[in-house]
């Protein structure tokens, strides 16, 4: 059988998807895809001029495509709170929402507007208020999804939840993956809480292993010097372009018969890369129902933002 591409992307015509980070990497290649099977994206950016600059990409590579911009900081729950109530006015329903945005951002720990250590807040908990504002929008539509991100580095984390913030011997690496094993955990958390609320939303987690636009490379500046020399020589035969990195949360956006709760990576040697999709290996705590009770929880008390 040939491996999934963007080829077996159904037709996507009368779909309103939303994708936050559409402005470069994994994000705008989701968007232009999308679009090229006939949905109307919405790019969610912080940077509003980049993703005027995407847009007009997307629509250069995809004559007559349904792009438009919106801004969206996902550190800043009040930024969260506007998109979504302007979102919601011009389009009471919401087929597809792809919660691609990340970052790693390297030297001390630095903070959301409020007060989130930056790589929880933005990665994580930004998401989860956007899709706990959104979740009645896409409750109207038909055959609706949320994807979440993941990444490999997620079997490597631990949530402490006396610690979620990473103030106590901070690492920018490690409040990342910190930030991803949570991400992962609220993905599949949704999906629990969806099924039991009998909503026709599903929850899906895709990752794009070691993908050219990801942030691995960043997870090992901070690190010595042979260990910086060492990553970027492996990462140089092992990561994949944003085009094959994408086709996993494309998969979970858009292939039929996906199901709630299920994880999926590349089809490769590890789920580093590969031409096509699989279901991915998860790690043992981001898989723990336990866990996932705990951090809605603590991302309901942090956000104000209370659903399902």
């Amino acid at each position: 059988m040939a491996a999934w591409n963007t080829r077996h992307i159904p037709h996507q015509h009368g779909r309103i998807a939303v994708v936050t980070g559409a402005n470069s990497g994994l994000g705008l290649v989701t968007a232009t895809e999308l679009a090229r099977h006939g949905a109307k994206v919405v790019l969610a950016v912080r940077d509003t001029a980049a993703g005027e600059r995407a847009r007009d990409a997307i629509r250069d590579a995809v004559p007559g495509a349904a792009a438009e911009v919106r801004e969206l900081d996902l550190a800043s729950l009040a930024s969260v709170q506007a998109f979504a109530k302007g979102l919601t006015a011009d389009f009471p329903t919401i087929d597809l929402l792809i919660n691609n945005a990340g970052v790693l951002i390297l030297g001390p720990s630095r903070t959301t507007a409020d007060g989130f250590e930056l790589h929880m807040g933005t990665n994580m908990l930004g998401h989860f208020a956007l899709t706990g504002l959104l979740l009645d929008a896409l409750g109207g539509a038909h055959a609706p999804r949320v994807v979440n991100i993941s990444s490999i580095t997620h079997r490597n984390a631990h949530l402490d939840f006396d610690d979620l913030m990473s103030r106590n011997a901070y690492q920018a690496s490690r409040a990342y993956d910190r930030s991803k094993l949570a991400t992962t955990v609220f993905g599949l958390e949704l999906d629990r809480r969806l099924r039991a609320a009998g909503s026709p939303v599903l929850s899906v987690v895709a990752h794009p292993g070691m993908s050219r636009s990801n942030l691995n490379p960043r997870a090992y500046q901070d690190r010595g010097r042979f260990e910086r020399l060492m990553a970027r020589t492996v990462l140089l035969f092992l990561q994949s372009s944003s085009k094959q990195g994408a086709l996993p949360q494309l998969h979970a956006a858009t292939a039929p018969g996906v199901g709630g709760g299920q994880f999926f990576g590349p089809s490769g040697f590890n789920e580093m890369r590969g031409r096509g999709v699989k279901e991915a290996r998860l790690g043992a705590e981001a898989a723990d129902p336990g866990t996932g009770q705990r951090l809605w929880t603590e991302a309901e008390e942090l956000t104000g933002v209370t659903y399902l």
